[in-house]
């Protein structure tokens, strides 16, 4: 028998019973088809995420504040950075690496326009944070030095927070909205950076620093102060530059004992790509289990198939057909059943991550390599629970064979 031949009559076979075939694929479709849509979406998050950490602006330091240490025991997170730690780091002549800095205070807090309000992240800023940030302005205009000195009540806005208080296609520029019970004149609004949930550039108020410190939020502190190198290459320098002149300042001698932690934007993608790796890997290999169910239940059906069959195998093999040939035959329709069942499983894969690409807003990625070890897993699937099967029918006897009823 050539393969050919074989192939031919292994479809023949499978067709006769077209139920007991599709039950014994559906393991398998839902397996490939999980794996394929849970490792397509995996990709797609840590697309956008890397994407909304990327934007937020280039060769970005974010220093933040670290835990307190008591002896010898790291507490809670401190409040030790300052407006004046800032200032510091702008005017002191042995940092040579900084191009622009802002220092920032974010807190979430309820915005009032008539009779709409929203409950959204109220940042103070310097007039460099949109520089850093990659901020642009689509009408109006930023905050200035003059507005953060006199302590002015302006407000810049993001898009997704103008549509929430004033709805689609409005101008607010010159209107006032309510912070916390005090009146604030709109003066700006950013252009769309996209983005949702935490990570979502959109909806937010930009207002002067010291304006959120004194009037708004009553604090002495600052929340995360951010730094534009002058170039990728002098991050490390700048690091260590800044990091010495703070624990000079917190009067600090041991570094690990740093009240504050300075990140890069490199620092932050490796931790979120190690996450969304480690979150994908995990769900795909509970996806995978599914694959394993269904390799059992085609070893089940083939071997239904072979009591059934256990006559035909007495006949063909008095008519001298060997043991590999009745192997090759069983073996053949099992690998058929998951070949089929993982071209179905990836087009519904394909399909499924594309729709919920396409309603959580998130770009659509598909993977050769996801396709392709679909395939290869499938493929090894039916060799290795049809293997049992075509063995047994294999050796069975074609006396005893042809005598079973």
């Amino acid at each position: 028998m050539d393969y050919q031949e074989l192939i031919t009559e292994s479809l023949l076979t499978l067709t006769l019973n077209k139920v007991r075939t599709g039950l014994a694929m559906l393991g398998v479709v839902i397996g490939i088809g999980s794996v394929i849509a849970l490792m397509s979406l995996g990709q797609a998050s840590q697309q956008s995420i890397t994407s909304s950490i990327q934007s937020l602006g280039s060769n970005l330091l974010t220093i933040s504040p670290g835990s307190q240490i008591s002896g010898g025991i790291r507490g809670g997170s401190v409040q030790t950075l300052t407006y004046e730690d800032a200032q510091a780091i702008a005017n002191s002549p042995q940092i040579t690496t900084l191009s622009k800095i802002s220092a920032e205070f974010s807190s979430r807090a309820q915005i009032v326009a008539g009779k709409n309000n929203t409950n959204t992240n109220v940042t103070g800023v310097l007039p460099d944070y949109a520089d850093i940030r990659n901020l642009a302005i689509s009408s109006g205009s930023f905050i200035t030095g003059l507005q953060v000195s006199s302590l002015s009540k302006v407000a810049v806005l993001g898009p997704e927070t103008v549509t929430d208080l004033f709805g689609e296609n409005v101008n607010p520029i010159g209107r006032t909205i309510r912070l916390n019970d005090q009146v604030f004149n709109i003066i700006g609004v950013l252009q769309s950076k996209g983005g949702s949930g935490f990570m979502n550039q959109d909806d937010l108020v930009l207002i002067p620093l010291t304006t959120a410190q004194k009037l708004l939020f009553g604090v002495d502190y600052v929340s995360s102060i951010s730094i534009s190198a002058i170039n990728e290459k002098v991050m490390t320098q700048a690091q260590e530059e800044i990091a010495r002149l703070l624990l000079a300042r917190h009067k600090i001698s041991n570094p690990e004992q740093a009240d504050f932690r300075i990140f890069s934007q490199e620092d932050i993608l490796s931790t979120v790509t190690s996450v969304t790796d480690t979150f994908t890997t995990l769900l795909t290999g509970i996806a995978a289990i599914s694959l394993v169910v269904g390799g059992i239940g085609i070893m089940n059906i083939m071997l239904v198939t072979v009591t059934e069959r256990t006559r035909e195998i007495g006949l063909r093999k008095a008519l001298g057909a060997k043991r590999k040939i009745i192997t090759a035959q069983f073996l053949t329709e099992a690998v058929m059943i998951t070949f089929l069942g993982g071209i179905i499983g990836a087009a519904i894969g394909i399909g499924i991550s594309y729709l919920l690409s396409t309603y959580m807003s998130l770009p659509f990625t598909l993977s050769l390599k996801s396709i392709l070890l679909a395939f290869a897993v499938s493929a090894g699937v039916g060799i290795l629970f049809g293997w049992y099967p075509a063995q047994k029918a294999a050796k069975l006897e074609p006396i005893e064979a042809l005598r079973y009823e």
